[in-house]
């Protein structure tokens, strides 16, 4: 990322798609310092960003390493630090370190998402900072947690992912196990961070006081296994993997099935849908069977119902099939490639997904999930080069000089 990007347009979609209004975002006035690296603790920071609040990302002096990755190139760090101000900090030095202190001294919220033991260990402890600002909300996530026997275990998301035992329920049966496609331990942990932070925040209104507070990685991903754990205190036995089917048969159908040019999700979560998806496929005979109107007897004829069903599939293109459910009211969605989503028109009138023109190309970015009855989406507009807001930053909320400055970038401290 360079210069040039700054100056480049960015088509915001359908204006009047946009919500709009004069009331300002609710994070409006709220400082927050953002140390979050790769995409747990950046995509928290986002949310806030795009609340409304004054983000500051601080990078170290290689930066962040989401920059520039693999084969993925730098889109992950352009989706999850637009409308932050950027700055780099040596804290591997005295005075790297004392800046950040002074720094959370003017700040609302702090996040990071190191190991446990990283920023103690710099003499960065989460007490060092509520001495320095008794009203801070410091805000840690990891992988397990600050405490526990896992606490100092190595983290990412996929091993995050085997660990939480989501990957035991994954994959076909009678296959191994596989992890899901996405990064879901970070993204998941990192929305729980956003809202324990606001949930902080709120707190602060009231007593006037932070507080120090964290996310684990682990403990974010255990909803997910609500249904896989009923089944265990159900049935005394461990699920195994069942593909794209529900992990206790719950609903029948609940499957994805090959249609003449693609796949398609069906789901049938009542006797009602059931009896709809007959209709649908023109199956009457189906409709009129007695024991099929019953979940336990869908449940009895799994197989042969799901061969059914995937014989009618396969004559139907995926918008035949998804358009004769809508029709009879039964939950279904053709599955979609990344391509399909990025051009998703949808998403696109919402004002969600936004072209933004690059050096590289034009690329769809896209804004916060969230939004404010009110008040308008904030304009996204480009993370900021590596440093940008150094200097401006520092002279703005420590009282710096520009001669101070310079010897700070003399020194390697900025």
């Amino acid at each position: 990322m360079n210069a040039k990007d700054k100056s480049m347009s960015i088509n915001q979609g359908s204006a009047n798609a946009q919500p709009s209004g004069d009331r300002p975002l609710p994070l409006t006035g709220v400082r927050v310092l953002d140390l979050g690296h790769v995409f747990q603790g950046p995509y928290a920071t986002f949310m806030m960003a795009m609340a409304g609040a004054e983000v500051i990302k601080i990078e170290p002096p290689r930066g962040d390493m989401s920059r520039k990755r693999g084969r993925d190139g730098d889109y992950p760090f352009r989706a999850l630090n637009g409308c932050k101000r950027g700055i780099v900090l040596n804290l591997k030095t005295e005075r790297g370190r004392e800046l950040l202190l002074q720094l959370a001294g003017a700040a609302d919220v702090l996040v990071e998402n190191f190991a446990p033991a990283v920023m103690p260990r710099l003499g960065l402890g989460s007490d060092i900072f509520m001495k320095a600002n008794p009203r801070l909300i410091y805000a840690s996530a990891s992988g397990f947690g600050s405490t526990g026997p896992y606490a100092e275990k190595l983290a990412l998301d996929l091993t995050i992912q085997a660990m939480s035992g989501m990957m035991s329920t994954t994959g076909e049966k009678g296959g191994r196990p596989l992890k899901a496609g996405v990064p879901v331990a970070d993204f998941m942990s990192g929305a729980h961070l956003y809202g324990a932070v606001v949930t902080a925040l709120f707190e602060r209104e009231r007593t006037g006081r932070g507080r120090v507070l964290e996310v684990s990685m682990l403990e974010a991903l255990f909803a997910t296994l609500l249904p896989s754990a009923g089944h265990v205190y159900a049935s005394n036995s461990v699920p195994q993997r069942t593909g794209n089917r529900h992990v206790a048969d719950s609903y029948v159908p609940f499957d994805t099935f090959e249609a003449s040019d693609g796949w398609v999700a069906i789901v049938c979560a009542t006797d009602e849908h059931w009896l709809n998806l007959t209709e649908a496929m023109g199956r009457t005979d189906l409709r009129d069977d007695p024991a099929l109107r019953v979940l336990h007897g869908r449940i009895e004829r799994i197989e042969a119902l799901t061969d059914e069903i995937g014989a009618w599939a396969a004559r139907h293109t995926r918008d035949q099939i998804t358009e004769l459910c809508q029709k009879y009211h039964v939950p279904s969605a053709p599955l979609r490639n990344v391509n399909e989503v990025l051009d998703d028109p949808h998403l696109r009138a919402r004002g969600f997904l936004t072209d933004h023109v690059t050096e590289a190309g034009t690329v769809a970015l896209p804004n916060s999930p969230m939004r404010y009855q009110g008040s308008g989406m904030r304009a996204l507009h480009s993370p900021p080069l590596l440093g940008e807001h150094t200097d401006a930053v520092l002279a703005e909320l420590c009282g710096l000089g520009q001669a101070e400055i310079a010897d700070l970038h003399r020194d390697g401290v900025i």
